[in-house]
């Protein structure tokens, strides 16, 4: 990907609670650093409160539409694409259609998973314990249903399990696989996630890694022809683009195709 093709889907804003600044000063940082089209995909708010501390409120909605308006009529050289990054529950996938992308006109939806449902039925988040391989094929199964569902443009970073996930084992390279062919089956890309570049790194039996994103994970995605998209998962303004150019070498090195260009033509 060269200069003129900087292409970031995965851009939060102060309203999700856990990042700052508007979508003006994330657009003002995209001119600076050459990004062409700039993806706004904010932690959607949901009708009931879940996970509230970490994503809008949904009478917030007004606010974003509007600040990414105003960022439209204040930087017409960049296409400026309105989305949201959803976690996968299919109790809400009418309001995903009817009221994100209905009502409110997002163009896209990007899955993530940062809280899967267990074989208990009961929702379990990635932080705060060592993932065993039971809690890690539990994972896989929610992201494989995420995937089937249709409801999303890619999913970030897959492999955000490796924040709690330690070692490797033979369930861990099977659940990865399968991850990986249902992406294929579906024609959706994998996110390589500058974002978890950016992160303190973890101490994984004697070696600092990235929490993510894992090599062993992508050396799977290379291996079973997956596509994939980098975003940086800008939570600054400044890091609009920030670590993505370190995502694109690590697809060249793992033989991943990069396809930012084909999905922003695919949105309309």
């Amino acid at each position: 990907m060269d200069f003129s093709s900087r292409i970031n889907f995965h851009t939060h804003t102060r309203l999700c609670k856990h990042a700052d600044g508007e979508p003006i000063d994330y657009c003002r940082e995209a001119v600076k650093q050459g990004v062409s089209v700039l993806g706004f995909s904010d932690h959607t708010p949901y009708p009931v409160k879940r996970w509230e501390t970490v994503r809008m409120d949904l009478d917030q909605m007004p606010l974003y539409v509007n600040g990414i308006e105003a960022a439209r009529r204040e930087f017409p050289q960049l296409r400026i694409i309105m989305g949201m990054e959803c976690e996968y529950d299919p109790a809400y996938a009418n309001f995903f259609k009817d009221v994100l992308m209905g009502e409110y006109g997002c163009r896209y939806l990007v899955g993530a998973i940062h809280s899967y449902v267990d074989r208990n039925g009961e929702w379990k988040g990635l932080y705060g314990y060592r993932m065993t391989d039971e809690n890690l094929r539990d994972f896989a199964d929610h992201t494989v249903a995420a995937i089937q569902s249709g409801l999303y443009l890619f999913m970030a970073h897959p492999d955000v399990f490796g924040v709690s996930y330690e070692g490797w084992t033979a369930e861990a390279t099977a659940c990865c696989r399968e991850i990986c062919k249902a992406a294929v089956a579906a024609d959706m890309p994998l996110e390589i996630n500058g974002y978890g570049l950016r992160k303190k790194l973890k101490l994984d039996e004697g070696t600092m890694r990235p929490q993510y994103p894992l090599e062993k994970f992508w050396e799977i995605v290379g291996e079973e022809g997956v596509k994939a998209v980098v975003s940086s998962d800008a939570h600054r303004p400044i890091d609009v683009w920030s670590n993505t150019d370190d995502c694109v070498d690590w697809a060249k090195r793992h033989g991943v195709e990069i396809v930012n260009e084909l999905i922003a033509e695919k949105i309309e």
